[in-house]
């Protein structure tokens, strides 16, 4: 476990810990994704009003807001693995205990314990991701790891749609399961693991938030992840739904097509765009992605029909399937090789679930006392300003540049010290023997 083949084709292979990762994350996000939809109702079956069945929503992810800053340190004294196997087993057990709540205020107990555990798993596994992916493929392990969220989030619903006649309890326990599953099958292929294993104190960089947040590359990506947040995970979720029944006069059944023609565009793009970033740059990404996403998203307010609508959602998800990986990939960057960053992973996280939280409160107020069209449009110049931001700032992917070090080079059996050229990411690219 633990080591990187070299195809044929010369092209790196992925570490298997990778792949582990992202199926784990598939995996959360199918569960997520089932318990999402029954969630309300089931609040609701406690006799309480749709304040209280939406508060329970809210206090999830005020919970993951709240807690980020101390996940970011807990990651930072203790290591990415112990976090994030005991942020995975908090929310199995939240969740399975949730099945079995017998008033509102169990409930609510429980989806916030949730929360705290959910921000303990996404800080942590976002930090393994970066440390053990190899630096020229950042871009690539974005893109797979961003596909695999998506693709897991479609098709929890769709699963619950298979598991509906079991009753409003039974997707708490499928997903607390699966979270169990999940957890041991990480564990067991990560303990020995030579690449995840915590480094040794002097091979230890530890980024601070503060260190971070004077480099002007950071402070974009605060911006753009803020803007996709509210753009993307709230205003998009809370105002389109609106605007297909109120606006077109079409059933709310269409809402779903218009989000699942956003996840469309999200993810023909998604995988692409990120390995692409790692040959190209990051920039050229976060600019376009950012650029289409505001088009997409300006042109949905002024939709004159539901094939309008479809289109611009298939737009705006390609941009936010363009900028995602490549902003995911420049935080990487940023943080570096060698290096564990909990606070400024907690800092990204933190910038999106603030953009989730504000963005439908203040653009629906907007939509309200002006129009639809008037609150898109100023979603999408915020996405406009991530990517004139981004368009101002370096480059995050430095290139490869030849180091001339001492390594050790064994050759008929003799083992010598020899001048050997080492590029950033620590690959010998070649080597003089005299």
């Amino acid at each position: 476990m633990g080591k990187r083949s070299t195809p044929a084709s010369g092209a790196r292979a992925l570490p298997t810990e990778i792949w582990v990762l992202i199926g784990a994350a598939f995996v959360i996000a199918v569960g997520f994704g089932l318990v999402a939809p029954v969630l309300p109702q089931f609040a609701r079956s406690f006799g309480v009003g749709v304040a209280a069945a939406s508060a329970i929503v809210s206090a999830f992810a005020a919970m993951r807001l709240l807690f980020a800053p101390v996940s970011g340190r807990l990651v930072q004294r203790l290591g990415e693995r112990r976090v994030y196997l005991s942020g995975v087993l908090i929310v199995a057990a939240s969740t399975g205990a949730s099945a079995l709540a017998q008033s509102y205020w169990q409930l609510l107990v429980l989806r916030s314990v949730g929360g705290i555990g959910s921000t303990m798993f996404t800080v942590s596994s976002l930090a393994l991701v970066i440390r053990i992916s190899p630096p020229e493929q950042r871009g690539r392990v974005s893109g797979l790891w961003s596909t695999s969220f998506l693709v897991g989030s479609i098709s929890g619903p769709l699963v619950g749609g298979v598991t509906a006649g079991l009753g409003l309890r039974a997707p708490f326990l499928i997903y607390a399961v699966a979270l169990l599953i999940a957890c041991a099958v990480v564990y067991l292929s990560l303990r020995n693991s030579s690449l995840a294993v915590p480094e040794a104190a002097g091979e230890l960089r530890l980024m601070s938030f503060r260190a971070a947040l004077s480099l002007p590359e950071y402070r974009a990506v605060l911006w753009s992840n803020f803007v996709n947040g509210a753009a993307v995970f709230g205003v998009r979720m809370a105002l389109v739904p609106l605007l297909v029944v109120e606006v077109l006069k079409q059933p709310p059944g269409m809402a779903g097509v218009a989000l699942t023609a956003f996840a469309a565009g999200n993810v023909a793009v998604l995988f692409w765009s990120g390995g692409l970033s790692d040959r190209w740059g990051r920039k050229p990404f976060l600019v376009a992605g950012a650029l289409i996403c505001a088009i997409g998203t300006a042109g949905l307010g002024y939709s004159p029909n539901l094939l309008w609508l479809l289109g611009t959602s298939v737009v705006a998800g390609v941009g936010s399937g363009m900028l995602t990986p490549a902003q995911q990939a420049a935080l990487a960057d940023i943080i570096g090789p060698k290096a564990r960053g909990g606070p400024v992973l907690a800092g990204f996280q933190m910038s999106a679930d603030l953009g989730t939280v504000i963005g439908p409160i203040a653009i629906g107020a907007l939509a309200q006392q002006t129009s639809y069209g008037v609150a898109l449009v100023v979603t999408g110049a915020l996405l406009a300003v991530a990517a004139m931001w981004w368009s101002l700032v370096p480059e995050t992917l430095r290139p490869k540049t030849p180091v001339l070090d001492v390594v050790q080079v064994t050759h008929l059996g003799k083992s010598s010290d020899t001048p050997a050229t080492v590029d950033s990411g620590g690959d010998v690219v070649t080597r003089r023997c005299g």
